[in-house]
């Protein structure tokens, strides 16, 4: 079904599909009833994981720049969960719990730490220690070559992800990673939710390099009005030369894959009003569009291109031809559900950036029982979203990368909201892969208490990670006893035992 095919559904269908919203996921399931070659994994960032920011060469990427300039509240991933010293243990915990593929991203300026040139030995020494421990634990390595993390050398040099320069360095260092690496990793993702990256890092500077119009934040420097899109179209042309790479040079020994991650929501119509059902679709072609048409099609969404008018980069006929059809799958994070209202007021000229382009206000779904600290449980959002996956793309190979419950670090081992979020949100999947669709694999974030956007005041972890034990102990949460209980063929509405009902502090 084509975009406006599915367009045309929705205006027709809203009144239905509104009701069917309120929908309960697959509740009475197992392992066992998803498909033979799925795969159930956690995962985790180089930079709020690993620590070690400064020892055995590792260089300064553009978080640790943004972070020791105070905007991580306050903290930075200096120690982080230290797994660059802890990763052995960590990786025994994966395999107790019963993973069965773990998702890395590797620093970028720990193993090429100039952003090129010489390739840090004891960086190399270090993936490779930690990619042959998870392998011999019979743990499936998913590697993301960009978190979030260029090199600060190569913001510093020419601007980063602003500067076409970056795409031969980036697929130089992903050249470096396949070299290296590809004889025991298949799966590779280019860059981490390339969307939120361009956007949460140039037009509104909440994450590194912290970029926007003086006028959206105060102290911030950039254009939000046109970075956003440079550094989306920059993404694209590194991934697609990433891709081709492989498929010329590795792909014939090593059989892996190369995808795409985007960061999504799912998105309905704030009213059956004709105005937010079209506003809910604009959003869409902005958030899953935007970057994922140029996949798949060759160029950008329409409406994209005509409200960006003059800000976004064409993609010339070479380009488009480079891009189209440029990944092996697809990876979405996914947390929440957003009803979508249309908004018709326009700020002033200065404040303009790519939200104001897309012309919406989204305010988040809630049956009104949700704490304010938790994320709501709507199963029917991912389902829904990749049903419109398989519509309107073909139904490509989708692994979720992302998929987790944030919860205050308070010293709890007894995270119900997390285990009843994981059971809701995997069921909501499995409800999709019976309608058809091609997803692959889940991978819940994240597998420990590490450094997120607002530092350690909440978490996703399956794992408590002690901040005040020198030796930054982990303790097993109730999700994570859940989580082990499924993956090993357990009901997923076992019980699981009141032992783990307690608290650290």
């Amino acid at each position: 079904m084509t975009r406006a095919g599915f367009y045309s559904l929705l205006l027709l269908l809203f009144p239905v599909t509104a009701a069917l919203y309120l929908a309960a996921a697959a509740e009475n399931y197992s392992r066992s009833d998803f498909p033979a070659d799925f795969v159930f994994g956690s995962g985790t960032g180089a930079y709020q994981y690993e620590g070690a920011a400064f020892e055995d060469g590792r260089a300064p990427s553009i978080w640790d720049t943004f972070a020791h300039s105070g905007h991580v509240n306050g903290v930075t991933g200096d120690v982080a969960c230290d797994g660059y010293h802890k990763y052995k243990d960590d990786v025994k915990l994966m395999s107790d719990t019963g993973l069965e593929a773990f998702r890395i991203s590797l620093s970028w300026s720990r193993l090429i730490p100039n952003g090129r040139g010489p390739v840090n030995p004891l960086g190399l020494q270090y993936y490779n220690k930690l990619i042959d421990d998870l392998i011999s634990h019979g743990i499936q390595p998913h590697v993301t070559l960009h978190h979030l993390d260029l090199p600060q050398a190569l913001e510093s040099e020419y601007g980063g992800w602003l500067n076409r320069k970056i795409v031969k360095d980036f697929t130089a260092y992903a050249d470096v990673c396949f070299r290296e690496f590809g004889d025991r990793v298949s799966f590779w993702t280019t860059v981490n939710e390339a969307n939120i990256f361009a956007t949460g890092g140039y037009s509104e500077g909440l994450i590194a390099p912290g970029r926007c119009s003086p006028s959206i934040r105060t102290g911030c420097f950039g254009n939000s009005s046109t970075e956003p899109y440079i550094v989306g179209h920059n993404i694209l042309l590194a991934h697609s030369a990433t891709w081709k790479l492989y498929r010329k040079k590795y792909k014939a020994t090593q059989k892996g894959y190369v995808g795409f991650s985007i960061y999504t929501w799912g998105m309905v119509p704030y009213s059956n009003a004709k105005e937010d059902i079209i506003a809910t679709q604009r959003l869409k072609d902005f958030i899953i569009g935007w970057l994922i048409d140029p996949l798949i099609f060759g160029d950008y969404p329409e409406i994209v291109k005509r409200r960006a008018k003059g800000r976004i980069p064409a993609l010339t006929k070479y380009e488009s031809k480079q891009t189209k059809g440029s990944f092996d799958f697809i990876g979405l994070n996914f947390y929440m559900v957003f009803s979508v209202e249309d908004d018709r007021s326009l700020p002033d000229f200065d404040k303009w950036n790519f939200w104001t382009d897309v012309g919406v206000k989204i305010f988040n779904i809630d049956s009104g029982n949700t704490p304010p600290d938790q994320l709501p449980v709507m199963p029917w959002g991912l389902s829904t979203l990749l049903e419109y996956i398989k519509q309107v793309y073909g139904n490509p190979p989708i692994y979720i990368h992302e998929n987790g419950q944030s919860l205050k670090r308070n010293g709890t081992l007894n995270d119900t909201p997390r285990v009843e979020y994981l059971r809701g949100y995997i069921g909501g999947m499995l409800d999709a892969i019976r309608n058809g669709s091609n997803t692959k694999g889940y991978f819940a974030w994240s597998f420990l208490d590490c450094l997120e956007l607002d530092g350690y005041e909440h978490s996703f972890g399956l794992y408590y990670v002690d901040l005040d034990d020198a030796e930054l102990k982990r303790y097993q949460k109730l999700s994570a006893i859940w989580y082990s209980n499924f993956l090993k063929g357990s009901n997923a509405i076992s019980e699981v035992g009141e032992n783990v009902f307690v608290s650290l502090k």
